[in-house]
């Protein structure tokens, strides 16, 4: 069949090949994909929330099931690891299990105070949003529109995807698996195609928008979510740090810093981009890193053997290859790594570890996304916080320390603080928040914030037996008299 201007064509980053193609959306037809979403959306609202979990109980189990099938998916379109593209698999399973346990208490009508004791009857409900609109980025194709999705879905709303461009056929499987768990009829739809051109026809129709990416399209979406007065939740760009200190696990340290800095090819949001080492323990922990990231086994293929796979694509190893490039020719050294290797695959890149990287050098504060660590020498802990501080951004930060790491980690102005660990640990607690601080996005996923962002709180309150006026065989004076009373006998109880 011919390939025409209409279709989205998914290339695979193994090799560069055609991986598939598919009809991609047009603008056009984005008000009527809502549409239908939002009439499916009035029929789940009135579903009780516990049948609404049971969907999600299977859909975890649906996920476990269909793991190999999920894995080559996400590898085709990703060129990610066996044991990354697990990762997915695994978060997915774990993440909306816990989902569908949680939202029954959450989403429960809650008793309140009332205006009038005895005579106030005060619940506070959570009603859906309605539509839920999600754009996913590529490097997570398929836990993260799972989550957020399982979320939105639990509080009662429809959802409608706009994956990557890159990672459609993920994002179709991953509807598939909705479909076959149960999921009725037109609640997830998924929308393929360019996101410069679906993104604000999207944004133009539905009640709410989660948004994973770069700070710069989140910034330009949430404007858009202002001026319609609709809800936005972002998790954006990050430059995340580690800190090492004195009394930290030397070799545990430095092995947890090469997960953290090359899981994923170094394109995970909440992954480590520089890591500041206290003095006293640095020589032992660079010769402690160097070998850690030697062992680590770079290639392209679906089998477990290899430990870190290819960057998504030409454009992703131009921009990796242009920060190490700018970096060395201003005086950073690099220690481990530095070259793309097309003799595994076109879009591979080693590993890579840079010390003396300045100011002036482009990855010592933009995101670089991919397999690169700058590395820097510091003197105490005060020193390593304020630097780890010293960013526009504050999406996650980790810590190694056998004793201080609450501490410092309650002077970090990071969403979340993995304490001798990378990232997992925070990310893999689906009962607490995860997000940003600063330019690293706004709103929570996960948690208590990340399914109720979802709705829309309501009030409603019952009077019984009286109104709240004055009786009418009492006047006004006097009823504020006796109402001065009763308000300081209320104010003195617990």
């Amino acid at each position: 069949m011919a390939v025409t201007t209409e279709d989205l064509v998914v290339r695979c980053p193994f090799d560069d090949s055609v991986y598939g193609t598919l009809r991609a959306t047009r603008p056009e037809e984005v008000p009527a994909a809502v549409a239908h979403a939002r009439r499916a959306q009035a029929d789940w609202a009135g579903v009780p929330v516990a049948d609404r979990s049971r969907v999600f109980t299977r859909l975890a189990r649906v996920v476990l099931a269909n793991r190999d099938r999920i894995l080559d998916t996400i590898q085709s379109e990703t060129g990610k690891s066996r044991l990354s593209a697990f990762e997915e698999v695994l978060d997915a399973a774990r993440g909306v299990r816990v989902f569908a346990r949680q939202a029954p208490r959450l989403l429960r009508p809650v008793r309140r105070a009332g205006a009038i004791p005895l005579l106030t009857r005060t619940l506070e409900h959570h009603r859906p949003v309605g539509v839920v609109g999600i754009i996913n980025p590529w490097n997570y194709p398929f836990n993260l529109p799972a989550t957020d999705a399982a979320q939105a879905l639990l509080a009662g709303n429809a959802v409608v995807l706009k994956p990557d461009s890159r990672t459609p056929f993920t994002a179709l499987l991953l509807a598939e698996l909705m479909a076959e768990a149960g999921l009725p009829d037109g609640l997830f739809r998924v929308l393929p195609g360019a996101g410069a051109e679906l993104g604000p026809r999207l944004v133009a129709e539905v009640d709410y928008l989660m948004f994973t990416g770069s700070t710069a399209t989140g910034r330009t979406l949430a404007a858009a979510c202002a001026e319609r007065l609709i809800g936005f939740s972002g998790e954006l760009g990050g430059k995340n740090p580690l800190l090492v200190l004195a009394d930290a696990n030397v070799r545990a340290a430095a092995a947890g810093t090469a997960r953290a800095a090359f899981a994923n090819t170094g394109q995970v949001c909440v992954g480590i981009e520089r890591a500041y080492v206290v003095g006293e323990v640095y020589e032992a922990f660079v010769a402690e890193l160097l070998d850690q990231t030697g062992r680590l086994r770079l290639g392209v293929g679906y089998g477990w053997d290899i430990d870190v796979g290819s960057l998504s694509s030409a454009s992703q190893l131009a921009a990796v290859a242009a920060h190490v490039a700018d970096a060395v020719a201003k005086g950073a050294f690099v220690l481990a790594g530095g070259r793309a290797r097309p003799d595994l695959g076109p879009f591979c890149y080693e590993p890579t570890v840079l010390t003396g990287v300045t100011e002036e050098m482009t990855l010592c504060r933009e995101e670089t996304f991919g397999p690169v660590l700058a590395l820097y020498r510091v003197g105490t802990e005060d020193e390593a916080v304020r630097l780890a501080n010293d960013s526009a951004y504050g999406l996650n930060a980790s810590v190694w320390s056998a004793r201080r790491g609450p501490a410092v980690a309650a002077r970090l102005r990071v969403g979340t603080v993995n304490i001798n660990e990378g990232y997992a640990a925070a990310w893999g607690s689906h009962t607490a928040p995860m997000g940003g601080m600063g330019e690293s996005g706004v709103g929570r996923r996960h948690g208590t914030q990340g399914l109720l962002k979802y709705t829309e709180p309501q009030t409603v309150a019952e009077q019984r037996l009286h109104p709240i006026a004055p009786p009418e065989r009492l006047g006004n004076e006097s009823y504020g008299r006796v109402m001065s009373r009763a308000i300081r006998i209320l104010n003195r109880l617990p």
